[in-house]
């Protein structure tokens, strides 16, 4: 198979599809990768090491769609890429399509086979290449939550960890699964009094047996949520529903309870955010102010650190990759259900039930 790997084009988007050894998997293997030219330079990967594990540069980015039968991205397709892209094409990436229709109606009508890494599962029950950008994502959450509650970007002015004699900062985190999990971690690593919240009785009392005193638990619930958030100095949107778009738990009017210029980071932005005033934003300006509250909403968090990023990412997409490329998509997605599932659109159908709920759009599933 000819495979491409496309340079980001996400404003501050550093990480890369395939790492150079990831090149040389494909080409032993037997296909040819083409990689646009500077492609993994924000990751500190050199065109002379693509070249060397066996890939081709291309300058030219429209010739490497053309002749490319799977494109390989990290990030959904951008408008300015839209055009690039050709009928039967395979599309191989995140996408989070339940909250851009304008990308899946162009997917749909170039008839682009779309396998999102967000929706492919596994034997466990979990999401895989999803879980590796939501354990950065979650500690980043707390890292970032942690600088921007500092007076000169904007915060309370509060060290979460307080010191001897001083009351510690007050984190909530809505949401426990991998992404909350490890802002958790985290948060309580700087010290911090953390709640965390969720709908599962059993995933509270994971936290509880993990954490023990460190933390508190609540059930995620509108008079919990309100009443925590009154005291936060931090709030955590870690809310993921696979492939659908992000509850919204939080109201603009909600923020008139929080205290004056608290933090919210919403990790769940990719998704919409679960927050009614979210919208993304990006890390060359990741904030903004909305009665009084600083929100943090940058939608491709993992790429400030994108060499663990891309490290963490393409160990897990590599397998499910090669396995497209070597049995071609459609063998390879009956073989695999769990692929299978990461089929978002295929022949001008929308194949994720979850996706086509969100969009208002019908749902058709396929079988191989």
């Amino acid at each position: 198979m000819k495979i491409g790997l496309v340079k980001e084009i996400k404003v501050h988007e550093y990480r890369v599809g395939l790492t150079p050894d990831d090149i040389a998997a494909y080409v032993n293997n037997g296909h040819t990768v083409f990689v646009e030219i500077d492609a993994g330079i924000g990751a500190g990967f050199e065109n002379e090491e693509y070249v060397k594990a066996g890939g081709t540069i291309v300058e030219d980015k429209q010739k490497l769609f053309d002749d490319s039968e799977m494109i390989v991205k990290v990030k959904e397709p951008l408008p300015e890429e839209y055009n690039f892209f050709h009928e039967g094409q395979i599309l191989y990436t995140y996408l989070h399509i339940a909250a851009d229709k304008p990308q899946a109606e162009m997917l749909l009508s170039k008839k682009v086979k779309a396998v999102a890494y967000e929706t492919i599962t596994s034997a466990e029950g979990g999401l895989p290449c999803l879980t590796p950008m939501s354990e950065i994502a979650g500690r980043l959450a707390a890292q970032e939550g942690a600088k921007y509650l500092e007076k000169p970007f904007g915060g309370r002015g509060v060290l979460l960890g307080g010191v001897p004699g001083v009351q510690k900062g007050n984190v909530v985190i809505i949401g426990g699964g991998i992404v909350g999990l490890n802002a958790c971690k985290m948060c309580v690593g700087l010290g911090a009094n953390v709640t965390v919240m969720d709908i599962s009785a059993s995933r509270l009392a994971y936290y509880d047996d993990l954490f023990g005193s460190k933390i508190n638990t609540l059930f995620s619930n509108r008079s919990n949520i309100l009443k925590s958030i009154k005291e936060a100095d931090l709030v955590i949107g870690a809310v993921l529903i696979p492939g659908a778009a992000a509850p919204k738990l939080i109201s603009k009017d909600d923020l008139k309870l929080m205290k004056k210029n608290a933090v919210v980071v919403d990790v769940a932005i990719d998704q919409g955010g679960c927050f009614e005033t979210s919208k993304a934003t990006y890390h060359d300006n990741p904030t903004y102010v909305v009665n009084d509250v600083l929100h943090y909403c940058v939608a491709n968090m993992p790429g400030a650190v994108s060499l663990t990023s891309t490290l963490a990412l393409t160990a897990t997409t590599l397998r499910h990759g090669l396995a497209i490329a070597n049995k071609g998509l459609e063998k390879a997605l009956a073989d695999d259900k769990h692929l299978l599932n990461g089929l978002n659109t295929y022949d001008g159908k929308l194949t994720n039930e979850a996706v086509a709920k969100s969009l208002n759009i019908a749902y058709e599933p396929v079988n191989f």
